[in-house]
């Protein structure tokens, strides 16, 4: 193998380990710092010429989208320490999403990067199968209500990520399996996802399993039938859980507080999360332009949450640590400006897609509907200015942009867009 081999395959497993090491504490961000490093190598040497169109300019401006609002809400921080902190830590992003667009730079690269997302994914879908079997697991025993898999009790993100990294394990399967390949792939992530206990994951799958539907069906009056046997593959799976498992069981009747109506009952439900929305919605109304500051979010709680909050933590004065869910968390640390510009970012991301040729859509299909059920705004979320969601979120922005990166093949050169005008036109 050559130099430039060795060094493809290289980069490449360093791009792999931050999602290997994800499960294991901060190792991630080891790679994280190699690939940056990297990158910045590669922009000294110029190494970054033939990708300036269109991957490396969607990764700075997305970049700016996410960064500029830390900058812009440290001006009147409440914790200006941590939010100048938190911008200067985001810097490494940059460098890392850059390093990726060079890694994945060749069309050949994508189909074995692919598959090792989801042999990884499916290693850790094993496990958590083991562990919901036998009690065991590479990350110990599972917390008392809910499976915790390689992430351990003390980290319970097994359900959100294994929601989040779904569509590469079904996409694999489905190119080679067929559709009961496809079947099967959709039954060994439906379960530790459910056990898994966390109501977010479970509208992330959800989700996930209604973007496949569509995809192999194409027309409504096949998609209704798909999804109907999908629920009723689910309720069969919730029956049989609920009857071997006390915390499932559990999980389920919190969740069914929600119908109760009550303000009590739907705090109940969302595990006091709504008592961190008010506090949160009071936040947006006292800072409504640039927000408390990135990750400040539990300094100023208590100013704002309501008398007896159990959030409160009576010696140090601080709160929950953020709004749990995204457009709360951007609009109470970030403001209006931070909103508008999140929402800028996502248009220039789907605008992207969509005016993207055939093979790089298909290329960005998995880590697209991974972004896109991750950032859903109808569900509750992690920390996105936090260092390991935040982590997570870029690793994905960055693969998806190298997908579209990479100039289309001969043939495939055509946009989207292009290719309707064309048939609108006729021949």
């Amino acid at each position: 193998m050559s130099e430039l081999r060795r060094g493809e395959l290289a980069a490449l497993l360093v791009v792999l380990g931050v999602l290997v090491l994800l499960p294991i504490g901060r190792s991630s961000e080891l790679p994280i710092l190699i690939g940056a490093v990297g990158g910045l190598v590669l922009i000294l040497r110029h190494r970054m010429a033939p990708l300036i169109d269109p991957g490396v300019r969607l990764a700075v401006l997305l970049f700016v989208c996410y960064w500029l609002p830390i900058v812009v809400s440290g001006v009147a921080a409440v914790a200006p320490a941590k939010t100048w902190m938190t911008a200067l830590d985001s810097l490494r992003f940059l460098p890392f999403a850059l390093f990726v667009l060079w890694a994945l730079r060749k069309p050949a690269f994508w189909p074995p990067f692919v598959f090792a997302i989801a042999v990884v994914t499916g290693l850790w879908l094993i496990d958590a199968w083991l562990q919901l079997l036998t009690g065991y697991s590479l990350g110990g025993a599972p917390e008392i209500e809910r499976l915790s898999g390689i992430f351990g009790a003390d980290n319970l993100k097994l359900g959100p990520v294994l929601a989040i990294l779904s569509p590469f394990v079904l996409l694999v399967a489905r190119e080679r399996g067929g559709r009961v390949g496809l079947l099967l792939a959709f039954v060994l992530v439906l379960v530790p996802v459910l056990m898994a206990g966390s109501r977010a994951a479970w509208l992330s799958f959800a989700l996930v399993t209604m973007v496949f539907g569509w995809r192999e069906t194409r027309s409504f009056r096949r998609f209704l039938p798909l999804i109907l046997g999908a629920l009723l593959g689910v309720a069969f799976s919730v029956g049989m859980v609920l009857r071997d498992s006390d915390g499932f069981d559990a999980r389920i009747e919190r969740t069914l507080l929600v119908f109760k109506g009550t303000e009590q009952a739907v705090d109940d439900a969302s595990a006091g999360r709504l008592r961190i929305w008010h506090a949160a919605a009071d936040m947006i109304r006292a800072h409504p332009f640039t927000g408390v500051g990135a990750r400040g979010f539990r300094h100023d709680y208590a100013e704002h949450a309501s008398a007896g909050d159990r959030f409160v933590d009576p010696q140090s004065g601080q709160g929950a640590s953020h709004a749990h869910q995204v457009v709360l968390e951007v609009l109470s640390e970030t403001g209006v400006f931070g909103l508008l510009l999140w929402i800028s970012g996502a248009v220039l991301a789907i605008r992207c897609w969509r005016r993207a040729a055939a093979d790089q859509r298909a290329r960005a299909f998995a880590p697209g509907v991974a972004l896109a059920v991750m950032c859903f705004p109808l569900n509750t979320h992690f920390a996105f200015y936090s260092a390991w969601w935040g982590l997570f979120f870029w690793w994905l922005l960055a693969i998806f942009c190298a997908a579209l990166a990479i100039p289309a093949q001969q043939g495939q050169g055509q946009t989207a867009d292009d290719r309707r005008r064309k048939d609108q036109d006729g021949p």
